[in-house]
C-alpha cells in the first residue's frame, strides 16, 4: 500500500483535493476563496513553467525548433481539431450553459503548465510541450473568438495587449528566466542533481491552481438559480471525458502514421488535448454574463479535473512502459550534456 501510494500520490492527492475544494467553496463561500487567491493563479502558473524551464536541456528546444513537427502538431490538434469535435456535440448538451461552456473549453489554448508536468512526468520531451504553450496561447487572441463565435452565436472581443501581457508574465518570462539561469555551471548542476525534486514542486504549484478552482466550482453552486439537472451534468461531463480522449487518438493515429519518436510522443498526446483553465475560466464568467448561463463555467471545470486525473494516469504508464525498455531508441538526451 505505501509503495502504491508513493507511486502514484498526485493521483491520490487529486482525487482528494477537488471534491474537498468543491465542499469548501459550497460550504464557506467567498470566505475559503480569499484564502485560495492570496496568491494570483497565473504567478503560481509562473512559478510552475520557471521550474519546468530551470531544469530544461536547452538542446531539447533547439532540436525541437529545428524538428517543428511535433509541435504544428499538437497546436492543430488543439485549436483546430478540437474545437471542431465541440462543435458537433455541443447541440446535444440538455441545457444551454453547458453547450456554451462545452465551446468555451475547447476553444481555449493549451494549458500553461500542466502538460509540460506530464509529459516530464511520462519521461518525454516537455521543451514540445513548452513551445505548444506558447503557440497556442499567444494566437488564442484570433482562435478563440473564432469558434466561439461559430458555436455560441456570441461575438468575443480578447484584448490583445492583456492577453499578450498574460503570456508574457505567466509563461515567456519565467522559461526565459530559467534557461538563463541555466548558463551558471553550478546552478545547472543544481538543476540537474535536483531535477526529480524540482518536478515534484512544479507538480505542487498545480494542486494548489486545482483546490483554488475547485473552491470557485463550490462557489458556483450557491447563486440562487436553480441548479442543471443530473442528467445534464452526466452528459456534458461524459462530452469532456471524450473530447480529451479523442483528441488524444487523434494525436497517437497521426504520431504513428508520421513516424513521431517516442521521446516526442508524450508531449504530443499532452499539448494536442489539454485546455488551460485560467482564460477558459475567464471567458465562462464573462459569456455567462452577457448570455444568462451563469454555469457556462462548469464544463470548463469539469474538462480541467478530468484530463488532470486521466492524464495522470495516462503519464504513469507511459513512464512505466518507457522505463521497461531501457535500450530503445529516441530516448532522453543525457542531462549531463549541457
Amino acid at each position: 500500500m505505501t509503495a502504491t501510494l508513493r507511486r502514484h500520490w498526485f493521483l491520490v492527492t487529486l482525487l482528494i483535493l477537488i471534491p474537498l475544494g468543491a465542499g469548501c467553496g459550497l460550504a464557506l463561500g467567498d470566505s475559503i476563496c480569499r484564502y485560495s487567491r492570496t496568491v494570483e493563479p497565473r504567478w503560481i502558473t509562473a512559478v510552475a513553467l520557471f521550474l519546468m524551464s530551470f531544469t530544461l536541456d536547452s538542446s531539447q528546444l533547439r532540436r525541437s525548433l529545428e524538428s517543428p513537427w511535433p509541435v504544428i502538431l499538437a497546436t492543430t490538434i488543439n485549436s483546430g481539431i478540437l474545437p471542431l469535435l465541440a462543435l458537433a456535440i455541443a447541440p446535444f448538451q440538455l441545457v444551454a450553459d453547458f453547450r456554451y461552456g462545452l465551446m468555451i473549453a475547447a476553444s481555449v489554448p493549451c494549458t500553461m503548465a500542466a502538460a509540460s508536468v506530464w509529459t516530464r512526468q511520462a519521461g518525454g520531451n516537455d521543451a514540445v510541450s513548452l513551445l505548444v504553450t506558447l503557440v497556442t496561447n499567444g494566437t488564442c487572441v484570433l482562435v478563440s473568438p473564432f469558434w466561439l463565435r461559430l458555436g455560441t452565436g456570441e461575438d468575443v472581443e480578447l484584448e490583445f495587449s492583456q492577453m499578450t501581457l498574460r503570456l508574457l508574465g505567466a509563461v515567456l518570462i519565467p522559461g526565459l528566466l530559467g534557461q538563463l539561469l541555466r548558463l551558471n555551471v553550478r546552478a545547472r548542476e543544481f538543476a540537474i542533481n535536483r531535477k526529480p525534486g524540482i518536478s515534484i514542486a512544479a507538480l505542487v504549484c498545480i494542486l494548489f491552481l486545482v483546490f483554488a478552482s475547485s473552491c470557485d466550482c463550490g462557489v458556483q453552486l450557491q447563486t440562487d438559480q436553480p441548479g442543471p439537472s443530473l442528467a445534464a451534468v452526466a452528459v456534458v461531463w461524459g462530452c469532456c471525458i471524450a473530447l480529451h480522449l479523442s483528441a488524444m487518438l487523434i494525436a497517437e493515429f497521426v504520431i504513428r502514421a508520421t513516424h513521431v519518436s517516442d521521446f516526442d510522443r508524450p508531449a504530443v498526446l499532452f499539448a494536442s488535448s489539454q485546455k488551460t483553465l485560467p482564460i477558459g475560466v475567464l471567458l465562462a464568467r464573462e459569456i455567462g454574463t452577457a448570455a444568462g448561463v451563469p454555469f457556462a463555467v462548469f464544463p470548463m471545470l469539469m474538462f480541467h479535473a478530468t484530463q488532470l486525473v486521466i492524464d495522470t494516469a495516462i503519464a504513469n504508464r507511459l513512464r512505466k512502459s518507457r522505463d521497461s525498455k531501457p535500450d530503445a531508441p529516441n530516448r532522453s538526451p543525457d542531462p549531463h550534456r549541457g
